[in-house]
């Protein structure tokens, strides 16, 4: 299955909301649904996508989910890998978020290693 733009907004509302208010503390642009798919330019085509990103900009902070990525990584599956996925992006978003407030990078340094590890099966 591939849900439409407007399903997933629904589903990543509802998800949204399962998190504690103060994980949304700083979070001034909130979470906004992208439509487009955001392949990783570092791998070759189809191989990674970028299903979300904590920004910090002159906007301020925000996370953002790519729906085409997701579409493009989870055609086919059930509505409950995809509000899994959803969720476990969002987490993981909040997690950035967390952390760059708290002048932490953990989670940059565990997503670099899984970059250089997946990019090691390409070279």
């Amino acid at each position: 299955m591939v849900p439409s733009y407007e399903q997933m907004g629904d589903w990543l509302e509802e998800i949204a909301g399962q998190f504690p208010e103060a994980f949304f503390e700083d979070l001034n642009g909130g979470i906004r649904l992208e439509e487009q798919v955001l392949p990783d330019p570092d791998f070759p085509p189809g191989e990674m996508y970028i299903m979300g990103e904590y920004v910090h900009d002159q906007l301020g902070r925000h996370i953002l989910l790519y729906y085409g990525s997701f579409a493009a990584l989870l055609k086919g599956e059930s509505e409950a890998v995809w509000r899994d996925e959803i969720f476990a992006t969002v987490a993981h978003e909040f997690t950035h978020h967390m952390e760059e407030t708290a002048g932490l990078h953990a989670l940059d340094d565990k997503d670099l290693e899984f970059l250089r590890e997946a990019m090691a099966e390409y070279e």
